[in-house]
């Protein structure tokens, strides 16, 4: 078991916080803070433990001068100072007297939120890349380090592995709670297993197929992934997504586990990938040459249903259809449905599969649904987590 942040004592100590603050913001504003509410348990203990709080965290991707200036993390310090009741101060700056002066002069109980730590990418990728003597310079800002950012957890960046390597370290409670469940229900599920995979292509979830249909019962595949494995089976796809590199390796697949991987019956398809295109329902068989497959059908959806109602763990890993279009969200949608009322384990893998659940009204329907998609799939590929492997165990 690795060390989370109760095995410390935080009392007067410079800690230092790596969350996940990667957070929508449209002129100014967050649009969606779930990331921040999610990291508020870890913070308010370590205030409350009379720490002095150093919070890191990147925000989008910065490869210019623009992306830097657009990319700051300012409204999260204005939005936490909200949730916390009480100041948080922000730094403008990643390294320099300014921020160190600033964390020196922190008392106890106080909370002070770090500049974007991808500014660091825009001469020489310093944060990506994990740098050695960024991690170090950033480690000397603090005396413990706490990794509460799962998101982040399958990359080796400075602001992980660069600090977690260079002093005492622990887990917060949010990546604590992800690797609990997640964790143990991939080493230990209860049966009946099925795994709902979506998304676009074949090669995302390759590792993930390779390593589930050996302790699954059932593999349910929709989404755009979905069309390549039935032109594996010679079906008629029309102009639906495929991932022709991929072909050979669901023909092994569907060949080896016939009776644990479940493809969709119909399909709703359009000409064109367009809120204004008129859609139809078509049995599976019978795409023309032009149709593109953009959901799951009404058929296929009670079909996974009578695998889900019997299953007592569901991990789901894509969306079914092109849910960010409202004629392509029944499939996701009426699947988030049944899983709502199951009696069951039901954990739903980060990025597009949370958004759309919680965007659907489901956020407290399930038992658990991950913070980080990356950091999920690479779990359940039974991969090692760069960012949970630098943190000590007890």
């Amino acid at each position: 078991m690795k060390k989370t942040i109760k095995d410390f004592d935080l009392k007067n100590k410079r800690v230092i916080i790596r969350c996940d603050f990667n957070v929508p913001i449209k002129d100014g504003n967050i649009t969606d803070d779930n990331r921040i509410i999610e990291s508020l348990p870890t913070i308010k203990y370590a205030i409350d433990k009379n720490a002095k709080v150093i919070l890191m965290s990147h925000l989008g991707r910065v490869k210019t001068v623009e992306d830097k200036n657009k990319n700051t993390l300012k409204p999260v310090a204005d939005r936490l100072s909200e949730l916390l009741n009480q100041e948080v101060l922000f730094v403008s700056e990643t390294r320099g007297s300014f921020l160190e002066d600033s964390i020196n002069n922190l008392k106890s109980g106080e909370v002070l939120l770090v500049e974007n730590t991808r500014h660091e990418d825009l001469e020489g990728k310093k944060e990506s890349s994990n740098d050695q003597e960024l991690g170090k310079y950033w480690a000397s800002l603090g005396d413990i380090f706490i990794n509460d950012a799962f998101g982040t957890c399958h990359r080796a960046h400075a602001s992980n592995v660069g600090i977690g390597s260079n002093l005492p370290n622990g887990i917060g409670f949010l990546v604590e709670k992800e690797l609990d469940v997640l964790g143990n229900t991939l080493d230990n599920p209860i049966k009946p297993f099925t795994v709902i995979l979506g998304g676009a292509k074949v090669s995302d979830k390759i590792k993930v197929i390779e390593n589930l249909v050996t302790i699954a019962d059932y593999i349910l595949i929709g989404g755009g992934m979905s069309y390549t494995f039935l032109k594996a089976k010679d079906i008629e796809i029309g102009a639906s997504l495929l991932d022709e590199d991929n072909i050979n390796f669901c023909k092994e697949m569907l060949d080896k586990y016939p009776d644990k991987i479940i493809l969709p019956i119909d399909s709703v398809c359009s000409k064109k990938i367009d809120s204004n295109e008129e859609c139809s329902l078509k049995f599976i068989t019978d795409l023309n040459k032009d149709d593109i497959g953009l959901d799951i059908g009404k058929g296929t959806v009670e079909l996974f249903e009578q695998y889900l109602n019997e299953s007592k763990t569901v991990i789901w890993n894509g969306p079914l259809g092109m849910f960010e279009l409202e004629q392509y969200q029944n499939g996701t949608k009426k699947i988030c449905e049944c899983l709502s009322k199951l009696d069951s384990t039901v954990i739903i893998g980060g990025g597009d599969t949370a958004a759309a659940a919680i965007s659907f009204g489901y956020k407290e329907s399930f038992t658990h649904i991950s913070t980080g998609g990356g950091a999920s799939l690479e779990m359940m590929e039974g991969k090692i987590l760069p960012g949970i492997d630098v943190i000590n165990d007890k």
